[in-house]
């Protein structure tokens, strides 16, 4: 890529966090490219809507869209956002997708998720983990709803680069697109324990909305729900803990001071289980509680809270 010359971006899942990121980095004025499959027609007719309460309406069309990534050009950054449990089937589209020595960025929740995909790429290929802070989500064919915040930590996985400094340069790079589309990003040295800090968060909220029926504002105003939280959100510091990853004293309290201050959220895994899909349960507890044990710790509530999600994941589909 020349110097001075924006990368070409590419969004694998326009959902609700492709589509939001995406639409904020075409705004800015970068080349992105999207691939769709059901809502290909709607996103080529009618274009891609954000209906933001932090930045206003936002209206991207037309969009350079495509049904395969056959048919798109080779990018500089392919970014995820698709769910976790189709990673694997996401591959060859990504290698179809990418330029050479592009960068892949996994903008997706739990704990370890590049690893299942890390074996489908070339080594030529960096592969990047990015932690959304963000509440979106789709109202209907290219059009999504954001809530509240916005921000994306990112470290670096895997790939030819081989020494930290390296790295680090791309994942600089990774944060200078978002910054330069007014969206809050910050590298992350470590990953892992990145991708921890971000269960603290993860863990109470999509589960107990699920499992409860309940929204953020209706668990935070519950003794009972606020409790459990707040037991969950211990669980997980002490797992990470346990694991040799360091959680600032106080972290767990800013996220729930946080969340007491947003907007009545429904989490992603809400979505995913009203609309009968597979949830993200490996990502986010299972591979957790099994590196937890490894280390000796145990994670009761999780692990209730865990089994409870697989019953009812199973007999939802």
């Amino acid at each position: 890529m020349q110097t001075g010359v924006k990368p070409r971006i590419g969004i694998i899942g326009t959902g609700a966090i492709g589509g939001f990121y995406g639409v904020m980095l075409a705004r800015a004025g970068f080349d992105v490219h999207f691939l769709l499959r059901s809502e290909f027609g709607a996103v080529v007719e009618k274009g891609l809507r954000v209906e933001s309460a932090v930045h206003g309406p936002l209206q991207l069309d037309p969009v350079q869209a495509y049904r395969s990534a056959t048919d798109m050009p080779p990018c500089d950054w392919l970014l995820v956002g698709a769910k976790t449990t189709s990673n694997a089937d996401l591959a060859p589209a990504i290698v179809q997708a990418a330029a050479d020595g592009a960068k892949v960025l996994l903008l997706q929740n739990g704990l370890d998720v590049e690893d299942d995909l890390r074996p489908l790429l070339p080594e030529s290929l960096h592969l990047l983990g990015g932690l959304c802070l963000v509440c979106v989500h789709r109202v209907g064919p290219g059009v999504i709803a954001h809530q509240a915040l916005g921000s994306v930590n990112i470290g670096y996985h895997s790939g030819s680069c081989g020494d930290q400094a390296g790295r680090m340069t791309i994942v600089e790079e990774a944060v200078g697109l978002f910054r330069t589309a007014g969206i809050d990003s910050q590298a992350m040295p470590d990953l892992r324990q990145a991708r921890w800090q971000k269960l603290v968060w993860n863990v109470p909220y999509n589960g107990l909305s699920v499992l409860l029926g309940a929204s953020t504002t209706p668990l935070m105003a519950d003794s009972g729900s606020r409790g459990l939280i707040q037991a969950l959100m211990g669980e997980v510091v002490r797992g990470a803990q346990a694991c040799g990853h360091y959680v600032e004293p106080g972290y767990a309290d800013y996220l729930f001071a946080m969340t007491e201050k947003m907007p009545d959220y429904w989490p992603s895994m809400y979505h995913d289980y009203s609309h009968g899909r597979a949830l993200e349960l490996e990502a986010i507890y299972g591979r957790p509680l099994a590196s937890a044990r490894a280390a000796g710790c145990e994670l009761p509530k999780i692990e209730a809270l865990y089994q409870a999600l697989v019953f009812m994941d199973r007999r939802n589909r």
